[in-house]
C-alpha cells in the first residue's frame, strides 16, 4: 500500500502543507497554509478533517504561528502561543484531540521558563513531529486489533471517513480493511454516503477504491435493508470523542447506524486512538456537538437547491452513540469491551471516577 502523508510540515518549517479534502474525490490540491486566517478556517471548512488528522495539523499549525512571534522573552512568547492556542481551538467543538495536541504543544513551552525562545521552538517541533508518528504507530496497531475481530468474507459497513485521511497512514475504523488487503484477506465495505457532506461518498469509496479494497456506495437509508439482506458482518466506525463511560461522538448519523445494528444483532464496534478518549467528559450529555451552516444541507453538492431558501435546517454534525450500543471499543492499547466505565479506565491505567 502506498502511504501519503494528508498533513505534514514543509521542509522549511515555516507552512502546514495538507491534501485539501473538500476537493476530492474530483481534485486533488495540495495546500501550504502558514497565516492563523488559513490555518483556522481550513479546520473549520473541513479541508482538514478527522480528529486525529486534526490534533497533527493543530500541533503542526501551533509551531508554524509560535515561529512568526517576535517575542524574545519567554513570559512574551508564552502569552503569544496561549492565544494561538485559544484561537485555533475555537475552530471545531467537537474533536478532543485538537485540544488534546494544542494542550499538549503549549505544555511544552511553559516547561521551558530557563530557556530561549529558539530551542522551545525546537521543542515544540518535535513534540509536533512526534505527534504525528504516534499516530502512525497508533493507527497501526488499531488496525492490527479491528482485523481480529472479522474474518475472509466479511462484509463490513462504514459511516463517514476513517481512513488515513481522517488520521494518518491505515486509519482507524478504515485501517482493518487497508490492513487485510495487504496481507490478502478480502473483505467487502459497504459505504454509507454521510449526508450532508459526503464524505463516505467522496471519501473513504475514493480511498479504498485506490487501494483496491472491494467496495459499494449506498444512501445513508440504505443501511437497514443491507443489513436485513444479511451482507453486514460487522459495523466499523472512528469516533471523534469518547466519554469516560463509553459513549461516543462521531459523525451525525451514526447512533442511527448502531440503533439498527442492535436490531439485527450486528456487532458495532467504535476504533479510535486513545487521544480521542475524554475521561474528564462523563458522558456523551457534556459532549459539546457543533452545528453547521444549513446551506450544506440544501445546496452544497447539488446544481440547485433542493429546497426553497426560506426553508429552515438543523445540521448538527455530529450525534452521540450510547455505550449501551456499542460492541467494543478498538484502542492502540486493546480490545475494549462493557463495562466501558471501568474498563476504560483500566486498559489506560487510571481510577474510575466514582458518582
Amino acid at each position: 500500500m502506498t502511504h501519503t502523508d494528508n498533513v505534514c510540515l514543509t521542509p522549511d518549517g515555516s507552512a502546514v502543507r495538507i491534501l485539501d479534502q473538500s476537493r476530492l474525490p474530483n481534485e486533488t490540491v495540495y495546500l501550504e497554509l502558514s497565516r492563523a486566517e488559513d490555518l483556522y478556517e481550513a479546520i473549520h471548512s473541513l479541508r482538514v478533517r478527522g480528529a486525529p488528522a486534526i490534533g497533527i495539523f493543530a500541533a503542526y499549525a501551533m509551531y508554524v504561528l509560535a515561529r512568526q512571534s517576535r517575542a524574545e522573552l519567554y513570559f512574551d512568547f508564552i502569552q503569544d502561543c496561549e492565544k494561538i492556542h485559544r484561537y485555533l481551538n475555537a475552530s471545531r467543538p467537537t474533536a478532543v484531540n485538537l485540544k488534546h495536541m494544542l494542550d499538549r504543544m503549549l505544555a511544552v513551552a511553559e516547561a521551558m521558563p530557563c530557556m530561549d525562545v529558539d530551542s522551545i521552538l525546537e521543542s515544540m517541533k518535535k513534540t509536533a513531529l512526534a505527534i504525528h508518528q504516534e499516530d502512525i504507530d497508533m493507527c497501526a496497531a488499531i488496525s492490527r486489533h479491528g482485523l481480529s475481530l472479522v474474518k475472509e468474507g466479511d462484509g463490513i459497513l462504514t459511516h463517514c471517513n476513517a481512513g488515513p485521511l481522517a488520521t494518518s497512514r491505515y486509519g482507524t475504523a478504515l485501517g482493518p480493511l487497508f490492513l487485510a488487503a495487504e496481507e490478502g484477506i478480502t473483505l467487502h465495505a459497504w459505504c454509507d454516503e454521510t449526508r450532508p457532506l459526503l464524505q463516505g461518498a467522496r471519501l473513504t469509496t475514493y480511498e479504498l477504491q485506490r487501494a483496491g479494497v472491494d467496495c459499494t456506495l449506498i444512501c445513508d437509508n440504505m443501511a437497514s435493508i443491507v443489513m436485513k439482506e444479511g451482507k453486514i458482518n460487522a459495523c466499523f466506525v472512528g469516533c471523534d470523542r469518547v466519554a469516560a463511560n463509553g459513549d461516543t461522538a462521531n459523525k451525525i448519523g451514526t447512533s442511527g447506524v448502531a440503533i439498527l445494528a442492535k436490531h439485527y444483532g450486528i456487532p458495532f464496534y467504535v476504533l479510535g486512538p486513545s487521544s480521542t478518549i475524554d475521561f474528564n467528559c462523563p458522558d456523551g450529555d457534556h459532549i459539546p456537538i457543533e452545528l453547521r451552516d444549513g446551506e450544506e444541507i440544501k445546496s452544497k453538492f447539488f446544481e440547485k437547491p433542493s429546497a426553497l431558501p426560506e426553508v429552515k435546517c438543523y445540521n448538527p454534525a455530529f450525534d452521540v452513540t450510547d455505550h449501551q450500543l456499542i460492541t467494543a471499543i478498538v484502542t492502540e492499547k486493546g480490545i475494549c469491551y462493557p463495562p466501558f466505565d471501568a474498563n476504560l479506565a483500566a486498559l489506560f491505567g487510571r481510577k474510575k471516577k466514582e458518582g
